[in-house]
């Protein structure tokens, strides 16, 4: 097989205007064409009166001829043999799994990150067993329904905690800046279509999948962990992690504790509890484990009606299906010396209520797979760092975000609704009293005032800043209609759970952070890679394999 790289057709191509366009770049017959496939799509928009797509394609042709083009291959060519793409296990365990002298490892969360480090696990015969605080992916929806429909919070149940992690609860987006010389992320889209989600998620530059389809493929891999040995066990909550110094003066896990009295013995723990499992970064602080505090942004969420984006990146191109609902990656550098960027663009979605406290409003946005909402929406935030905003001590980030995410509790009116402003009177300083053609998405509902009071004032000048900067990129971003509602804080963690080259915690042999929580990830796909990054360092160690 042969890997071309870069082709590039007109937007409105036809297949045969694909299979020609192989057979030229590859300087054979169409007769010598054996079949192709597609490896990755994406779109080059720069110009929307002419959009490009470019394809990486995988190209079967007979052995003489593959023989001929390899040979006469140049470094500049963009045809290479096609790679392996194929995932490899790092071991197996016996089928006697686990002996006398073996414990079975333990994961603790089940969002994307444990959810691929147990999958991983259980196909390499090491039977996790899995604990999550909140509930299963159905009785976690209608709670957290709960919260949307009738502002009643279930504090283990919600946006933030149960099975499918804070990612069921969002645009579904399956792309990532992670270097992946292995294609482990190939190996996370694998999973993810066996388990139900559409083929596209393969080969498309932007993959998503959307919060119906993700629940119904969280219950299938929960399924396959299940009948593959592991055990997976719901509202189990881990109140105490236990180390034990050894003879050589460090640090090992010997077990858990759980918040009904349960111990578990084990040596081994995944630890992907999410970013925001601010009691569980208290507690492994206070059992000693090595904890540093890390950067994260806050802001707000803006909503434009989807057609303005889609006519400012597509033009008259907006609507065609292979595009879809158009998104947008944006970034100004502030002359505060703040920076001001999107996050979590959900294109065609909804802004949603994810706190996981109560008296806290926090946002969040959400896609179906359709992305055929009314609104585009994503975070507008600023980037801010532990030793110019939050230096006080280790978990002073949280601090910060509570402190934040009460504030803006009280001035969405103390009953969920969130604060919000056009993006008019926010750039004019001025409060807001009456909504325009924008509705707003947010349950379960908003209250119109002076988002000003929502942020420090950096964050405020900065956003102030950026939006008009914005505007030139995206024109109608920095339209009077917009809605922007309070607040984004929940970007990131505001820790990091530091780990050496073979993924265990820096000073506790065993532990392995991983994930969101950790550090170490942001968002499904890279937390899905991180989670099976860990479980093959745990296997390693599980069953004598030299780590290297």
């Amino acid at each position: 097989m042969l890997r071309i790289n870069e082709l590039k057709l007109p937007l409105n191509h036809t297949q045969d205007d694909l299979s020609h366009a192989i057979v030229k770049k590859l300087a054979i017959t169409a007769e010598d064409l054996l079949g192709f496939t597609v490896f990755k799509r994406s779109y080059d928009a720069r110009n929307k009166a002419n959009i490009w797509l470019i394809y990486q394609l995988d190209v079967q042709v007979n052995a003489a001829t593959e023989q001929t083009i390899m040979a006469a291959l140049t470094p500049n060519s963009g045809i290479r043999e096609t790679p392996d793409t194929n995932y490899h296990f790092v071991g197996q365990a016996q089928p006697s799994f686990p002996s006398e002298s073996q414990q079975r490892p333990v994961v603790i969360g089940f969002g994307p990150c444990g959810i691929l480090s147990a999958l991983l696990l259980a196909q390499m015969g090491l039977k996790p067993i899995v604990l999550e605080r909140g509930q299963d992916v159905r009785q976690r929806t209608k709670d957290t329904w709960g919260l949307w429909r009738e502002r009643k919070l279930n504090t283990e149940s919600n946006v933030q905690y149960g099975e499918g992690g804070a990612g069921t609860f969002s645009d579904g987006k399956l792309y990532s800046q992670v270097k992946d010389k292995r294609f482990l992320g190939r190996k996370v889209l694998t999973e993810f279509v066996k388990a139900g989600a559409p083929e596209e998620i393969m080969y498309v530059s932007k993959p998503h999948i959307g919060t119906f389809k993700l629940v119904k493929m969280v219950e299938n891999m929960r399924a396959e962990i299940t009948r593959l040995g592991g055990e997976i066990r719901f509202n189990q909550k881990v109140d105490t992690l236990h180390r034990e110094e050894t003879s050589t003066g460090e640090h090992k896990v010997t077990g858990i504790t759980l918040a009904t009295g349960e111990k578990i013995e084990t040596e081994h723990v995944v630890l992907a509890i999410g970013h925001s499992a601010r009691d569980t970064f208290q507690m492994l602080l206070d059992q000693g484990v090595y904890i540093e505090p890390k950067p994260f942004s806050i802001g707000f969420r803006i909503e434009h009606p989807q057609s303005v984006i889609d006519d400012a990146r597509f033009g008259e191109n907006a609507g065609n299906p292979i595009l879809g609902a158009a998104d947008y990656k944006l970034v100004h550098h502030c002359k505060n010396d703040r920076s001001v960027y999107s996050f979590c663009m959900c294109p065609g979605g909804t802004v949603v209520a994810a706190t996981s406290e109560e008296g806290c409003v926090v946002t969040n946005g959400m896609s179906q797979y359709s992305r055929n909402e009314r609104n585009a929406n994503a975070a507008i935030v600023v980037g801010i760092e532990p030793e110019r905003d939050f230096p006080q001590h280790i978990l002073a980030g949280i601090d910060l975000q509570r402190t934040l995410e009460k504030r803006a509790y009280e001035l969405g009116g103390k009953d969920y609704s969130a604060p919000a402003q056009l993006v008019g009177d926010f750039l004019k300083d001025q409060a807001s009293s009456q909504l325009s053609d924008v509705a707003p998405s947010y349950q379960p509902g908003i209250k119109l005032g002076d988002l000003s009071q929502a942020l420090p004032d950096f964050a405020i000048s900065a956003i102030r800043e950026a939006i008009p900067a914005f505007n030139k990129k995206i024109k109608g971003f920095a339209m009077n209609d917009a809605i922007l509602t309070g607040v984004e804080t929940r970007t990131s963690s505001p820790i990091c759970i530091k780990r050496d080259e073979f993924f265990q915690s820096l000073n506790t042999k065993g532990l392995y952070p991983a994930g969101e929580g950790a550090g170490y990830a942001g968002g499904i796909l890279s937390a899905g890679i991180d989670g099976i990054k860990v479980a093959e360092a745990l296997a390693k160690s599980l069953l004598n394999i030299e780590q290297s």
